[in-house]
């Protein structure tokens, strides 16, 4: 578009339209950042589009026909990886666990010890859209001792609980900036291990010259001493990435990952406390994410129209009704990023007790207030 002229003809100038390019230089610096907030000293490739292109990048460079993989379902995503996983000709052995809790080291051990020919895993450490989070330190040292390469979502964790890819035996970490580092969803990055990097290399169905490709990035600009990038960088993500970091890094990430908890745990007081019938998804504390608590709808209050109503009192409430199957029945407080407040959380509390006292419930709002004051 071309910029409109003043009375000079003169273009008008904009901060976010008129950037100098990024330069090679501070995109590896972006990296590095990155790299050390997942306490890796892997490679770090920063994709230039949402995370769902380097977990589809991800499979589609490491499954092969011949390969069979562990693909553990805790929520949709897993379910989408078991998907790609099948398209790319590998035999997938699906382990599903109810979403209302998470998956055990021992569920992981159990399975790998019964199909000794798994040589990859798929595992989403926090659903978001279930509410639930996965043990992954422990199960990383569990298929560490099995031999098989480790895929890590940790897209809705990053930044919210404790993530130590080399630590945990990680080979393939995917992050987004849209969850709890609170950016948007336009920047995504992996780090890949050495024997990650050789396992894709060795595989002739791994994407090349393609946008899905990490190969590309390996060879191109990695191998070339991450001179020159592959195609011209998506600025503005990429910035708003960098803030995101830089925000995390003068908070400090322990503080961060505190204030996700607590938000977590006066969320799911303050519901309890509410009462009405409202009540936690995710069975267990332990297994409940950080980043959103999901909640079940009392018997005939419909989660759509009770977040709706709950909406129509202030639309900035980070409140969403669940997908798919659970549309009608589970909500989702999605208290990440700058809504992991006591705020956001007594406000979101406050509306939904409110839509439910119109539609005839009895509720606590006092008891629900209290609650999160007493938790956070």
């Amino acid at each position: 578009m071309t910029p409109e002229p003043t009375e000079e003809g003169t273009p008008v100038t904009h901060p976010l339209l008129d950037l100098a390019p990024l330069t090679a230089d501070h995109f590896a610096a972006i990296e590095r950042r990155v790299a050390a907030l997942l306490a890796t000293g892997q490679d770090v490739v920063i994709m230039q589009g949402e995370a769902l292109l380097p977990l589809e990048g991800c499979i589609r460079g490491a499954a092969h026909p011949g390969s069979t993989a562990l693909n553990v379902v805790t929520g949709p995503y897993g379910q989408t990886f078991g998907n790609w996983l099948r398209d790319c000709g590998a035999h997938v052995v699906d382990l599903e666990v109810p979403f209302h809790t998470a998956v055990t080291a021992e569920q992981i051990d159990r399975a790998l010890t019964d199909h000794p020919e798994i040589d990859f895993v798929s595992l989403v450490h926090a659903e978001a859209a279930t509410g639930n989070t996965n043990p992954v330190a422990e199960i990383g040292e569990v298929v560490r001792r099995h031999g098989a390469l480790f895929m890590l979502d940790a897209v809705a964790s990053v930044a919210a609980e404790p993530l130590r890819v080399d630590d945990w035996g990680v080979d393939l970490c995917v992050i987004g900036a849209q969850k709890a580092m609170g950016g948007p969803a336009g920047a995504s990055a992996v780090s890949v291990s050495a024997r990650a990097w050789e396992r894709i290399a060795a595989n002739p169905n791994a994407p090349r010259r393609s946008y899905l490709s990490l190969l590309d990035w390996k060879e191109r600009w990695i191998d070339g001493g991450r001179k020159a990038l592959l195609h011209a960088p998506a600025q503005l993500e990429m910035l708003a990435l960098e803030a995101c970091v830089e925000r995390i890094e003068s908070e400090g990430l322990t503080a961060v990952m505190a204030r996700h908890a607590s938000a977590a745990a006066a969320t799911r007081a303050g519901a309890l406390a509410l009462g009405g019938g409202l009540a936690p998804y995710v069975h267990e504390a332990a297994d409940a994410a950080p980043v959103a608590t999901t909640l079940r709808t009392p018997d005939g209050v419909d989660a759509g129209a009770l977040v709706a109503a709950a909406l129509a009192a202030d639309p900035s409430l980070p409140l969403i009704a669940g997908g798919g199957a659970l549309a009608s029945t589970m909500i989702r407080v999605n208290h990440y990023g700058v809504d992991a407040t006591r705020g956001a959380v007594q406000s979101s509390l406050a509306a939904l007790g409110a839509a439910l006292g119109e539609r005839g419930v009895a509720v606590d709002l006092e008891a629900a207030r209290r609650a999160v004051s007493e938790t956070w």
